[in-house]
């Protein structure tokens, strides 16, 4: 339960940011409003071990190049005299930051001389990492509701969304190591990606770093439920197994906040 709280309680963003982004109420969406720089954005809270803290991508904008950044710093937001203008690399040169650069594809971090571990289906309830355990559902993107959707929820299910698409979910966490340091991992979708920072402090607390860079115009904190689930995703659960595509809630008697949380999540 304790944990339950802190997640919820970190699923926001820090109110110190990038000058080009802009918070809305809830501090759960990040969008940057000028430019393609500018726009770093912190967790609220330190992260605990183990915890994810995951952004779906909302709004693109054509015409730069580059993509989200996504990372850990050891730097409290607070004691930043001005924030750093990029994650990379600027933030990074200030020391204790691992940034990684999303990519289209081949985001997977493979480490000379380790053989390739196996990895749980799409289909597995949970995503494991050291021991971590991450309900897999809500690390995956789902369409909007729409004439193809049907189309493109198998599309999702196999996990070849570009992991740079609106509605791509990214996720970062760090697990400690019994040497007593940590590994940073990245997750896509509901993959993880490999262990793409290593040697992390244990001993500081770490904030997730997301840069709205380039392309990437805005994105929104999606909460992780651990634990127990919340009655509003129970409900969800009941209703998706009840019906045939998501297209159907719409005629639904309920409440539009529901249904839209059923549609979308």
């Amino acid at each position: 339960a304790a944990m339950a709280a802190r997640c919820r309680l970190a699923a926001r963003f820090h109110h110190i940011h990038g000058t080009n982004i802009r918070l809305d109420a809830s501090h759960t969406q990040a969008t940057r409003v000028e430019s393609f720089a500018n726009g770093l954005c912190f967790s609220q809270e330190p992260l605990a071990p183990g915890q994810i803290f995951l952004v779906e991508i909302e709004e693109k904008e054509l015409g730069w190049c580059g993509h989200l950044r996504v990372g850990l710093t050891a730097h409290d937001p607070q004691s930043l005299e001005v924030v750093p203008e990029y994650s990379l690399p600027d933030l990074v040169n200030m020391g204790d930051t691992w940034v990684f650069a999303i990519t289209r594809s081949h985001n997977r971090v493979v480490v000379e001389g380790e053989e390739a571990q196996a990895r749980g289906g799409p289909w597995e309830p949970f995503l494991m990492i050291a021991r971590a355990r991450i309900p897999r559902d809500t690390l995956v993107g789902r369409s909007r509701p729409g004439r193809y959707s049907h189309i493109l929820d198998d599309l999702y299910k196999m996990n070849v969304l570009p992991a740079t698409a609106r509605r791509s979910r990214i996720g970062v966490l760090y697990v400690p190591q019994p040497d007593g340091t940590a590994d940073m991992h990245i997750v896509i979708n509901g993959e993880d990606m490999g262990p793409s920072a290593r040697g992390l402090p244990t001993t500081r607390p770490l904030y997730a770093v997301i840069d709205v860079f380039a392309s990437t115009k805005s994105v929104r904190v999606i909460p992780v439920d651990y634990g127990f689930p919340s009655l509003q995703t129970l409900c969800r659960l009941v209703i998706q197994k009840h019906i045939v595509h998501r297209l159907a809630i719409d005629g639904l008697d309920l409440p539009p906040l529901l249904k839209s949380f059923c549609q979308h999540e």
